[in-house]
């Protein structure tokens, strides 16, 4: 079934994946930044069911801004509505690379994942956003990775706090399905849905149920239709395109000279020329230099020029159970009308998850070639930024091209402060990245320490 001929209601959502999109008033014009109105084109042909031109434009709008974190991953939601899963977790993986912990990417990233039978990474995923991600969401997105006792536990759980609506009770029934509990999914599926078509609906679960069948099951549920997928274009790897730190440690590797440091911090004072003593008889060796090397962050990303905070709107994929025409739905508060965007699609959306938690997520400011370093340079931060005043440093150890690094990062932030942070620094031309705390950088070591600011 086509995303176009979806006009009539559904029971509830059963996921909310990510499409990043931006404010369109005036972007598409000729004046405006060449990712950005390509982006904007993406997001109307999203719009529109038009997913080939989705992704093309999508495409453009990353080769125009390689590191941008929202142009990936608005590719990542093009290639999902497109059914090319192995370029969509290639996209929305390079997002979170470059910062992006939105708990929808992380979501999109492991339903991907599922759809191409990697149900440990996608598992994994789910695990590092299960404080941030909608129960609703997590409960299914685990039950279809292959864990459906723990999908159902969660969805339990989160049913019995309160949080009971159509798509919870429906993601439920379905996640007792996959667990083989076909009375219970029966039980549950009664509750929204007319008797007459209890049995289609356990009928079609059942169809699905094997587990060779994974990628038909995620694809049933976004309803798109799965297609050859050769991968991301090579000439869009995230690769190809390092940050300035990255390339500044990749050219110090060529240098001849003492230990090489890391980060943006101003250069430390060089060592004068030191001449060896010499015996009597001997003539005197020649004098050996000091090499002074300015530090530069190895991993932090380019900083983009000030620009106006992105909008976040979702692409939700509804439950495969339709109403009937003459169905009523029990009574309910009153909805908050929906965007305008949202009226103009077939496709229903959720408000963008708060930022509820605030010791979830780190702040990386720079990383350096040794502890010391990284210590001291945490005094420098704290008189650059005043935000920082009270915070926890936490020193983590990295390895990147087989060469170690300290990274320092600002601990204690929930995902939305950690984000208006890092815009906060990189507006003065430095490099931040924002992570969650169960998800950490690639390259780091299990040795972190957490170091007391106060």
């Amino acid at each position: 079934m086509s995303h176009t001929a979806i006009n009539k209601p559904k029971i509830a959502l059963a996921v909310s994946t990510a499409l990043v999109s931006i404010a369109l008033s005036g972007c598409a014009t000729s004046a405006a930044p060449p990712a950005q109105a390509s982006a904007a084109k993406a997001q109307v042909a999203l719009e529109k069911g038009q997913f080939s031109k989705a992704v093309s434009h999508a495409e453009s709008a990353v080769l125009a801004d390689p590191r941008n974190a929202q142009s990936r991953a608005l590719l990542g939601a093009a290639y999902l509505e497109a059914g090319r899963f192995q370029a969509a977790a290639t996209s929305f993986s390079d997002a979170m690379e470059l910062g992006d912990s939105d708990p929808r990417t992380v979501l999109s990233y492991a339903l991907a994942q599922i759809a191409l039978g990697n149900s440990r990474e996608a598992v994994n995923a789910l695990d590092g956003g299960r404080n941030d991600i909608d129960p609703a969401d997590l409960g299914l997105g685990l039950a279809l990775a292959g864990d459906a006792n723990e999908g159902v536990a969660v969805l339990s759980d989160a049913l019995r706090s309160g949080q009971s609506s159509a798509k919870l009770r429906q993601n439920l029934a379905y996640a007792y399905a996959l667990q083989g509990n076909w009375r219970a999914a029966r039980v549950m599926v009664a509750e929204d849905v007319p008797a007459d078509m209890v049995s289609d609906r356990i009928g079609e679960w059942a169809q699905l149920a094997a587990p060779e069948f994974y990628q038909q099951r995620v694809a049933n549920l976004l309803q798109v239709a799965p297609s050859y997928d050769g991968g991301q274009p090579a000439q869009l790897a995230l690769a190809n395109f390092p940050s300035h730190g990255q390339m500044v440690a990749h050219a110090a590797d060529d240098i001849d000279g003492p230990e090489l440091a890391a980060s943006e911090v101003p250069q430390v004072a060089v060592a004068q020329p030191v001449e060896a003593p010499a015996p009597a008889p001997s003539p005197k060796p020649a004098p050996v230099q000091t090499v002074a090397v300015a530090f530069a962050q190895d991993d932090a990303p380019v900083a983009p020029k000030p620009a106006a905070a992105p909008a976040q709107r979702v692409v939700s994929g509804p439950v495969v159970q339709q109403l009937p025409s003459d169905y009523k739905k029990p009574a309910a508060k009153p909805a908050a009308p929906a965007s305008r965007l949202a009226a103009s699609s077939s496709q229903r959306r959720m408000a963008a998850t708060a930022d509820s938690s605030s010791n979830t997520h780190l702040v990386q400011l720079g990383s350096f070639a040794s502890r010391a370093s990284a210590e001291r340079a945490w005094g420098i931060y704290q008189t650059r930024y005043p935000q920082l005043s009270g915070r926890d440093v936490v020193i983590t150890e990295a390895v990147v091209r087989g060469k170690t690094y300290y990274r320092v990062a600002a601990a204690g932030y929930g995902a939305r402060s950690a984000s208006a942070m890092c815009q906060t620094i990189k507006s003065g031309g430095k490099g931040c990245i924002a992570y969650a705390a169960s998800r950490p950088l690639p390259g780091a070591v299990d040795r972190g320490v957490r170091v007391a600011s106060r």
